[in-house]
């Protein structure tokens, strides 16, 4: 099960970001019972929860929190992907990318990184 967590003043695609999310698990073998919360949050918020966990005064572009262990077994969650969507625009921007197309590759980063 995929939950898509935003705010209204950020402009997503839920259903291409499932899509996405559908995709990497079908590619990697993760059966459809597994959960993956994916969550887009504002550059403050990004900044608090990277010092407090990375030790990093920065806005990250993507932060993930595995939680396949003992204690979410039952639940079946894999973990959590943290999108911080200001700044998904500037490296959009930057690399000269759609803007769906950077959510899709951060989307894809972070999950890989839960699977490590």
């Amino acid at each position: 099960m995929i939950h898509i967590v935003t705010s209204s003043r950020y402009k997503i695609n839920r259903k291409r970001i499932k899509k996405c999310i559908e995709k990497l698990f079908d590619y990697r073998g993760i059966t459809e019972d597994m959960q993956v919360n994916c969550i887009f949050i504002g550059k403050t918020k990004m900044k608090q929860i990277a010092l407090r966990y990375k030790k990093e005064d920065v806005a990250l572009p993507v932060l993930s929190f595995p939680f396949l262990d003992d204690t979410h077994q039952e639940e079946r969650l894999l973990g959590e992907v943290f999108l911080c969507y200001p700044q998904i625009i500037l490296l959009a921007a930057e690399r000269n990318k759609k803007v769906e197309d950077m959510i899709d590759a951060m989307i894809e980063h972070g999950i890989e990184n839960l699977l490590k």
